[in-house]
């Protein structure tokens, strides 16, 4: 075996700390995200795996905690759909949420540079397995975001 060269799969610890977790809920109360989760019935751009992967990409930015906000959680968000899901019309009710639905044409080129430069602090890491994902979610098991799964859709 002389020549081969072995990968050795080193399993990455989480970045995710308790003061991203509690961010995270703390902004799961901004009427601006309520209402984005609300609207978003089918579940295409903020089912329980990408509400985790805002988890791990706070703690990946790592921030303190309460400097988190909503553009934050929806810079994150917009990452998350993007490595899972890439629907360009799910995402765009990001920037109508955030940006407002008159104004978002106008803002969402700042929406996307902020994005660019929050994806640089999370040092370009934006794969979450699946594990991961449903460890942040045993840390508060009975919490009503973790209820948010995907059904089929039409």
């Amino acid at each position: 075996m002389e020549g081969i060269k072995l990968r050795i799969n080193k399993k990455r610890r989480p970045s995710y700390r308790p003061e991203d977790q509690e961010a995270f809920y703390r902004l799961l109360e901004d009427p601006v995200i309520q209402n984005f989760l609300e609207a978003d019935i089918f579940l295409k751009v903020s089912d329980k795996y990408l509400l985790s992967m805002v988890v791990e990409y706070f703690g990946r930015v790592g921030l303190p905690g309460h400097l988190y906000n909503r553009i934050h959680f929806f810079l994150a968000l917009y990452i998350a759909s993007d490595m899972e899901e890439d629907n360009p019309t799910s995402k765009r009710s990001i920037f109508q949420f955030l940006l407002g639905k008159e104004y978002w044409p106008d803002l969402y080129k700042e929406f996307l540079k902020l994005k660019v430069e929050f994806f640089h602090a999370m040092d370009h890491r934006a794969w979450v397995n699946a594990e991961l994902c449903e460890e942040i979610q045993a840390q508060n098991p009975n919490h009503w975001v973790w209820s948010r799964v995907r059904q089929c859709t039409p």
